[in-house]
Formats: structure tokens, sequence, C-alpha cells
């Protein structure tokens, strides 16, 4: 024991050494793994946001295509869709989109009468009666307004809203509520023109869940012009997208993964002299070539994993303390009212061990490898050259 800690002595000293040209290699070494971890880390935040949106979503959705487009539904389907064995509920769901001109942004109109998932409301109560609304935090900020307060919407002369704000609401996840404004059916029936005996789509309430994709494709063959999605395939895409979105950002930081390469390959090609002729010292005063390769292994994890925890500190900090600033736009969207709210922390060992093992790894066999070549070579031959 008294052996390996000399020699993690003389290793911290030899750091030292050369302290200015470390402090560099581990500046650049903790920058490419904060990007990596950073990410990682927004990329599994939003996964788990984007899990809790759908904990109480419609097992399936029933949608109306017409040319290929989801189009308005005929609620005398819901019927129809109540008949099949296992079916609980049919609700149809009223909802729409509308850009409001003022703050540049979509607003999301659903009914109160649809379902709405467990909203939890920060201020007031839920709409009651026509011409009461509950909207948002993204809405209220961007439309200056609050509980008792006032908005107008208008996509015409004749199809104008003028709602009384009696509630400003959150949720388990504020990607749910953000740029929601929930009215009564009525309100929104006659706000978007939807036709008597229509509505945007089906919520279908299944008693067994292994019994789903049976009621899919007994609606599919029931209903040819409908679209059935369950809870499952959205949340696929939702996993599929940020995966994507992953991807492209990690494409636009590969000139500095191209960089880190670079580096661990120039410690891999070889030495410089003085580390040669540091080798062959000791090898010349009685070291083995085992003690060298303990020495460089030191030297290696030491300003790897220095690194490695430097980095995924900045990047824990990055993203769930400072909203992800550099990466936001990409992996979440460029919505206008995208919701600014504080991830929940969320770091799995898939995470960390996929950034331990692009980055410690490599570069503490690349510090050993070279490492090992001048140890076993003849120490005269090593200072010699």
């Amino acid at each position: 024991m008294a052996k390996h800690m000399k020699i993690l002595e003389y290793c911290l000293s030899s750091l030292m050494r050369r302290k200015y040209k470390n402090l560099a290699l581990v500046a650049v070494f903790s920058v490419v793994v904060a990007v990596l971890a950073s990410i990682l880390f927004l990329t599994g935040a939003l996964k788990e946001e984007a899990g809790g949106l759908f904990i109480d979503a419609p097992q399936i959705v029933v949608q109306r295509l017409m040319g290929g487009r989801h189009d308005l539904i005929p609620t005398a389907y819901a019927e129809k869709i109540k008949a099949i064995p296992g079916v609980g509920r049919v609700t149809p769901r009223y909802w729409g989109y509308y850009f409001d001109p003022i703050s540049e942004g979509n607003f999301t109109l659903i009914g109160v009468g649809g379902e709405v998932g467990a909203l939890r409301l920060l201020k007031g109560k839920m709409p009651a009666e026509s011409g009461q609304c509950a909207v948002g935090k993204g809405v209220a900020d961007a439309r200056f307004t609050g509980a008792g307060g006032d908005i107008h919407m208008s996509l015409s002369r004749d199809n104008s809203l003028n709602l009384k704000v009696v509630g400003v609401f959150d949720s388990a996840s504020a990607l749910l509520t953000n740029d929601l404004v929930v009215l009564p059916v009525e309100d929104v029936v006659r706000f978007f023109g939807m036709p008597e005996g229509s509505a945007t789509d089906l919520s279908v309430e299944v008693f067994n869940d292994a019994e789903t994709p049976t009621i899919v494709k007994k609606i599919r063959l029931m209903l040819p012009n409908t679209r059935p999605i369950t809870r499952a395939e959205i949340m696929r895409t939702y996993d599929a997208v940020f995966q994507w979105r992953s991807g492209i950002t990690l494409t636009m930081f590969a000139g500095a993964l191209l960089a880190f390469c670079i580096l661990a390959w120039d410690r891999a090609a070889g030495l410089s002299a003085e580390e040669k002729r540091e080798i062959g010292i000791l090898k010349a005063v009685g070291w083995e070539t085992n003690d060298v390769l303990e020495l460089k292994s030191w030297e290696g994890a030491a300003i790897s994993l220095t690194s490695f925890l430097t980095g995924v500190i900045a990047a824990y900090v990055h993203v769930f303390y400072m909203g992800a600033s550099i990466f936001e736009p990409a992996l979440k969207g460029w919505s206008v009212l995208f919701p600014k709210f504080g991830l929940t922390p969320h770091i799995g060992l898939y995470e960390v061990g996929v950034i331990f093992f692009l980055t410690v790894a490599p570069y503490t066999a690349a510090t050993v490898i070279p490492s090992w070549k001048a140890a076993v070579t003849d120490p005269d031959a090593v200072m010699r050259a």
C-alpha cells in the first residue's frame, strides 16, 4: 500500500510540474463532456416530462380522415365504438388551434366537456358558463392577464370571443397547459364553426389494456375512414422525435467531438520527448514496467475523471438550473409560447455510462498504451532518443 501511495504522490507532483498544459487539457476535455452530457440530460428530462403528460391521456384517440388529413368526426361514431366489447366511455372532444396575432403564438382551445387530463389550478376555478375561460401561464403572460382579467380572440367579424379569465392553471407537466385555453364546449363549437353532430375527435376508454390492439383493429374494420391512435403510439412518437432532435444537435457539435478525437489520437500517437526521458530515468533508477504503467494510469485517470466530473456538473447546472439555454431551441422546438419550465432532474445510469465510456475510457487507454511502449524499451535507448 505504501508503494502505491508513493506512486500516486509522484503522479500528483508530475501533474503539477505541467500544470498549465494539464489545465488547458482539462478545460477542453470538460467542454466536450459538458456538451455530450447536456444533450443527453436534456433529452432524458424531456422524455420524462413528455411521459408525465400521458399518464391520464386517453387509451385510444379516434380521428376521422378526409383526403389523408385529420377532419371533424361525426359524434354518431361514438355509439358504434361503444358497442365493441371491452370499451367503456367514448367521449367526443372539442378542441382546435388559434393563432394569436398579438403574441404571434398558437393557443390550444379545448372544450370543458372534453378530456383535459389532470389539471391543477394555481389560482381561480374552471369555467362554468359561456364567456368564461381558464388559461395556461404562457397565455396569461403573453396577454398580460390573469384571474379576473379579460381575453379577446377573433377569427373573423362573426367568429370572435370575449372571455373572462376565471382561472390560471398548471399541471404536473408544464408542457400540457402552457398554451392552453379551457372554455365551455358551446364556445369552442361556435368559435370554430363546427357543424352540429361533429367533434374534433373521440376519446375511447378500454377496460383492459391488453385488449387495446384488438379494439383498434375492430375500429378500423368498422370505420375504415378513421385513424385510431393508442397512447403507446403517441409516447413512441415523442421518444422518436426527441431522439432525432438530440442526434441533430450532436451533429451540430460534431466539430467539438472531432477535436476531442484528435486530442485522444495525439495522446495515443506517442509521448513527448520530455515524458519519454522521464520514463527512461524512472526505469534506470529501478522502477518496474508495472510501476510506470500504474503511474501513467493514475495520470490519465486524474485528468479524465476531473474533466468528466467537471463536465457532468456543468451540464447538470446548465440543464436543470439554467434551462439548457444553448440546446433548448433545438430539442424543445421553436414555439413562441413554449413553456419556460424547470426540468425535473432525471439522470439515468445509461446516460452517465455512455458519457463515461465515450470520454474517460478512451482517453485513459490512449495515455497508457504509448507509456507501455516506452516502458518496455531499454532505458538507455529511451533517454538517448
